[in-house]
């Protein structure tokens, strides 16, 4: 039985199956692990969030991605991590629950950076804000297609 993420991406105990990887941000000392497949996308976005957002640092240990576990709460909906579409950056500045903790002029940038790479912003939730949490909001056809057109794909 093939396992999925409540985005529809396969999931997996073992990270070696669904080709999670460890992949170094440009300019931070942070490495995210991540599927291969999105790889491209997360690292740019990393990258920037870094730059124009607010600082990503690896000393904190609150950046992450991969984790095979649950939706918060669920019993039966496995996470976005859980496929290594999913990331979680600044968690200690960025509680789960917690609402605002970006200044307010930086809100419409988040947005735009997400949309920006294929992902949704975990503040835009409407049931429970997770304002640390990045996830790939679209289908592997459009993250190839993504990643082609930003010009990722030729590293």
């Amino acid at each position: 039985m093939t396992l999925t993420s409540y985005n529809g991406w396969t999931a997996s105990k073992d990270p070696a199956e669904i080709k999670v990887k460890s992949y170094a941000i440009p300019g931070t000392t942070l490495k995210i692990r991540c599927a291969e497949a999105v790889a491209p996308l997360i690292v740019e976005f990393c990258k920037e969030f870094s730059e124009y957002i607010e600082p990503l640092d690896g000393g904190q240990l609150d950046d992450w991605g991969f984790a095979f576990r649950n939706v918060r709460g669920s019993t039966d909906r496995l996470s976005n991590h859980a496929s290594g579409t999913a990331i979680d950056l600044n968690a200690t500045k960025h509680p789960l629950g917690k609402i605002g903790t970006f200044p307010i002029e930086k809100v419409p940038m988040i947005r735009a950076l997400a949309k920006k790479y294929g992902l949704f912003w975990g503040g835009d939730y409407k049931n429970r804000a997770d304002e640390q949490h990045f996830e790939v909001n679209v289908s592997p056809k459009k993250v190839s297609e993504l990643i082609k057109a930003l010009g990722l794909g030729e590293k």
